[in-house]
């Protein structure tokens, strides 16, 4: 590679950090209706080819004067929304897309053969549990919505089954994390 081409790639590379960084700290930061929007962009996003953590939304502010609970209620519905949305967008993107990952792609630069382990037993959950494990394997806190979502592309062919599985499993994964961090902060 030319010296030209690797500053070309390194400026890319810092670019796109930038992007997630400044995006994560929107989410971070997000309050008021337009904190709702930020929200349903970032897991839109997430859905189709960030490699960022679904989760961070639950740390979103908001501040709209209404109680805690009601604002992480309506932070857990926009969110689903928004990645239920970006999943029929990433659906439509059909077998091929499932490579424009960028966390894919630098797995598979890797050499570690997670991604296609992961793609096996995801493939094997669609064919067992069709829908329900969708929506089980979008509950998984950390793993890649990426990874699950274009890897259940190659098998079904329902945009409303695939929504309705893609926004309970990132309810269902937002939840379970607010339950871990509930018991754990009792512990503590």
């Amino acid at each position: 590679m030319s010296p030209v081409a690797l500053v070309s790639v390194i400026e890319l590379s810092l670019s796109v950090d930038g992007f997630f960084h400044a995006l994560e700290q929107a989410v971070q930061t997000a309050t008021g209706p337009l904190g709702l929007f930020i929200i349903a962009l970032y897991s839109f996003l997430i859905a189709i080819v960030l490699p960022l953590p679904s989760e961070v939304v639950l740390g979103a502010p908001l501040e709209l004067g209404l109680p805690h609970s009601v604002e992480l209620g309506l932070i857990i519905f926009v969110s689903g929304l928004g990645k239920a949305a970006g999943s029929v967008f990433a659906f439509h993107l059909g077998h091929q897309a499932k490579q424009a990952g960028p966390i894919v792609r630098a797995l598979e630069r890797s050499g570690i053969d997670i991604v296609a382990w992961s793609e096996r037993r995801i493939v094997a959950l669609a064919k067992r549990f069709g829908f329900v494990g969708l929506a089980l394997a979008l509950s998984v806190p950390g793993f890649p919505d990426t990874l699950s979502i274009y890897a259940f592309t190659v098998l079904e062919e329902d945009y409303v089954k695939f929504a309705a599985a893609t926004f309970a499993g990132s309810v269902g994964r937002l939840l379970f994390t607010l339950g871990v961090l509930g018991a754990f902060s009792s512990v503590f």
